[in-house]
């Protein structure tokens, strides 16, 4: 028995007199007020511990100093860190199936119950793992979820293209614009093109891909085929690629639309804006909605009106009255889903 006890049966009992009685129940007294307020402090200084999320993991497959993509999958995981206060881990390299295996594996046994797999090539080896692991959820990017606990996550890259393209249609001198293009799948493509012709139909739109989204030899042979040909705006629709395509652009006097990332910083004149998704958002966007057992499986599509897909920082050398022209668009694309060609 402590102090504190054996003190307590002494009072209980008539051991002390009446005036040391009633200095010891003061002293209880302020001691119970002590240990209820630390018990406060030290439940302040938890995270809240409801929902159901416990850890988080993200597999990328090259890494994440990229600057762009990668890089944009690691903030959001440090995103989900913060605000949830829970382990969270990752892994670059994961470029097939057997790699990505062991990686779920070792995530498992340390108890991750929501993994991130920061491409496309993710869907299909999601789709075959997942079944092993119930408990678990699988988050990929642009693919096709096909099981209960498995989600992809798909930006609606149209909309993105098509105010760039505007953009591209309205700047560029010589009526020739160039795009990039990693795959032909890509919706963004489309949405350039379309954006481009509405705002200029004069425009002459060259469209090259590259087939991957990292071969940056091959990417820059391409633009100077294009430039070659008259192209004075380029779109490098590729995270691997765009920074060093956007360098020699800025080197030849032209201009460059970014894309994924606000990439200002590399010419604030040679680059007009950027079409940015916001990863990193969306991660905490995601990881909240499982937290609150709110996260659907299948397909899921998100776009301005959630808030991940904006422009970036606009060039000094667009003028004013047609920037607030693209912002109304926008505006009202976000209300109506309807874009300016409609």
């Amino acid at each position: 028995m402590d102090i504190f006890g054996l003190n307590y049966l002494k009072i209980r009992s008539g051991f002390y007199g009446e005036a040391e009685q009633r200095k010891m129940q003061k002293i209880f007294v302020r001691f119970g007020i002590l240990l209820l307020s630390l018990l406060l402090l030290v439940s302040c200084g938890q995270a809240m511990s409801s929902g159901k999320l416990k850890k988080a993991g993200l597999l990328v497959p090259d890494t994440i100093n990229d600057q762009v993509w990668g890089t944009k999958g690691y903030k959001g995981m440090l995103k989900i860190q913060s605000h949830y206060n829970i382990d969270v881990y990752y892994k670059e390299g994961m470029n097939s199936k057997l790699v990505v295996e062991r990686a779920v594996k070792e995530f498992n046994q340390k108890g991750v119950n929501l993994i991130f797999g920061h491409g496309n090539e993710y869907a299909e080896y999601f789709n075959e793992i997942s079944p092993q692991y119930p408990d678990i959820h699988f988050v990929s990017f642009n693919g096709d979820a096909e099981n209960s606990n498995t989600t992809s996550l798909n930006f609606e890259g149209y909309a993105m293209g098509f105010f760039g393209g505007m953009i591209a249609g309205h700047m560029t001198k010589s009526n020739s614009i160039g795009i990039i293009a990693a795959y032909e799948w890509q919706p963004e493509i489309e949405g350039f093109y379309e954006g481009a012709n509405y705002e200029n139909p004069n425009a002459d739109v060259m469209i090259e891909y590259v087939g991957n989204w990292d071969d940056d030899k091959k990417a820059i042979d391409l633009l100077d085929k294009i430039m070659a040909k008259g192209a004075d705006v380029i779109y490098p629709a590729g995270d691997g690629y765009n920074v060093p395509v956007i360098e020699k652009v800025k080197e030849k006097g032209h201009y460059a639309i970014g894309y994924i990332s606000d990439q200002s910083d590399l010419g604030e004149s040679a680059v007009l804006t950027s079409t940015i998704q916001h990863v990193d958002v969306l991660y905490e966007v995601v990881a909240d909605m499982f937290n609150k057992g709110e996260l659907k499986s299948g397909n899921l599509s998100f776009d301005f009106q959630d808030g991940v897909i904006t422009l970036g920082k606009f060039s000094s050398h667009v003028d004013q009255k047609f920037i607030d022209k693209i912002n109304a668009a926008i505006d009202e694309y976000k209300k109506t889903g309807e874009l300016p060609n409609k």
